[in-house]
């Protein structure tokens, strides 16, 4: 299992989709590729943007659709977090 603590990447605020993409090639999709888990930590992170969350997850879902809940963990979300990572799973679900 692949524990990533985004706060390392991102600061307190996640905002740079750039550092999403290359999280999700280097890392998120490698592990998952491999049979493995990851678990996205976002202990001390205080907001994320919609952008930030697309970037990172939006091409996993779009690849192991609804399988990817079973080897994906979002850690340590706030509410505003938790709903931006909702947004962004149905918009995804949807087909979009």
């Amino acid at each position: 299992m692949k524990h990533i603590e985004l706060i390392k990447y991102t600061g307190d605020f996640a905002e740079n989709k750039d550092i999403a993409r290359e999280l999700r090639l280097q890392q998120i999709l490698p592990e998952l590729e491999k049979g493995g888990e990851v678990v996205l930590d976002f202990h001390g992170i205080t907001a994320a943007t919609q952008s930030f969350v697309h970037a990172l997850i939006s091409d996993v879902i779009r690849k192991y659709t609804d399988a990817v809940y079973d080897k994906i963990e979002f850690k340590n979300c706030s509410p505003s977090i938790q709903q931006i990572i909702g947004i962004v799973a149905d918009y995804m679900e949807d087909g979009s």
